[in-house]
Parts: C-alpha cells; structure tokens; sequence
C-alpha cells in the first residue's frame, strides 16, 4: 500500500514562513532531505506532488495548492477508500502544543483546525495519522501561551515565525524527519511509542 504524507499550508510567497505554513515546511524539507524527487504539479488535484520509495516504502508527498480550509480536495485523487486512509500521514501547525516540540497522533477530531476538518470531510474519517508541530509561545515552566479569538489566533497562524522561532524549528523539521520515516517504514504504533514519550 502507498503511504501519502501530506504538508498542510497555504500557498504562494507571502504565506511562506508563516505558522500556519509549518506542516507545508516540513514535508518540503523530508522530500529535499531524502532526495525524494522533483515537485511537480498535478493540476487535477490541484496540488505539488513528489513520488519516491523510502527505502522500501513507496509514498506520494502532496502539497496542496489550494487555501487552508479546502486543503482535502487534494487528497481524493490519492486517497480513494477508508482503507486507504490508513495509510494517510498529516503534517500541520497545532496551537495546543508549544513550539518545539511536536506529536503524533491518530483517530482524533480536528481540534478546530481548519485544513484537517477539510481533510476528514474528503476522505469521510478521521482514523489517519497526523503528525502535530507545535506552534505556540510557551512560558519558562512550558504552559502554552495560545492566542485567543478569532482574530487573534488568525493574525497569530498567519503570521511569519520569528528568527528565534526558526530557531526552535529546526530541530523539530529534524525530529519530523525522523517520525515520518519510522511511520513510512515501520508503521505508526512504533512511531507513536517511539516520539511521544
């Protein structure tokens, strides 16, 4: 079964470096990491896709170019059953975890965000994994400083990370790196047990 690793975001230069864009980020640089192969545009799907076998694992890396909340139009020429859905891995920006760190996760509700209510109502569930990257400030004793209102959480998502944030990314792009290989490889249980500790 192909696995399809999507990076959730939204598309064109002045979304680039923002928070909500950090899930596209991150699958941008596994694919560049791994020397997966070329982007190329699918304009049925209306998205970028890159296909290449991981080790021995063969996936289909999707970045959709179409606004946040209709992100899962791109996934129905992909994903095509529940079954297969299965085999789906989500990566995007969570507000309830700090930055730094991320989770992996599977068979949850949307937590409010948009691109993943859009994915759950394409492939009609919600048992995939998602690979969660926290985004939000936190204090010295690690409590989550979220946003709060509409406005506030949408200025905060849409928002460029600051030099210091890229920072604390870094490593997080390379534990993504790591977690996504593992799922693709050995499945999500093991990555689960392996990266939520």
């Amino acid at each position: 079964m192909t696995w399809v690793v999507v990076g959730l975001g939204n598309p064109g230069g002045e979304y680039e470096n923002t928070r909500h864009n950090a899930g596209r980020m991150a699958v941008a640089q596994f694919v560049k990491s791994k020397k997966v192969g070329e982007w190329k545009i699918d304009a049925k799907a209306k998205a970028l896709v890159a296909r290449g076998m991981i080790e021995r694992s063969l996936a289909v890396f999707v970045l959709p170019e179409t606004y946040m909340n209709k992100s899962g139009g791109a996934l129905l020429k992909f994903v095509k059953s529940m079954k297969a859905a299965e085999h789906l891995v989500i990566v995007y920006d969570d507000l309830d975890l700090p930055l730094g760190s991320m989770k992996i996760s599977y068979d949850r509700g949307s937590g409010g965000h948009k691109g993943i209510e859009s994915v759950m109502r394409a492939v009609k569930t919600k048992r995939f994994w998602r690979i969660r990257i926290g985004v939000s400030a936190s204090t010295a004793s690690g409590e989550i400083k979220k946003p709060l209102g509409e406005k506030k959480v949408n200025d905060f998502i849409l928002d460029v990370f600051k030099p210091h944030e890229f920072g604390a990314l870094k490593p997080v792009f390379k534990r993504v790196e790591h977690a996504l290989e593992t799922i693709l490889l050995e499945g999500g249980m093991r990555a689960m047990n392996q990266f939520n500790g």
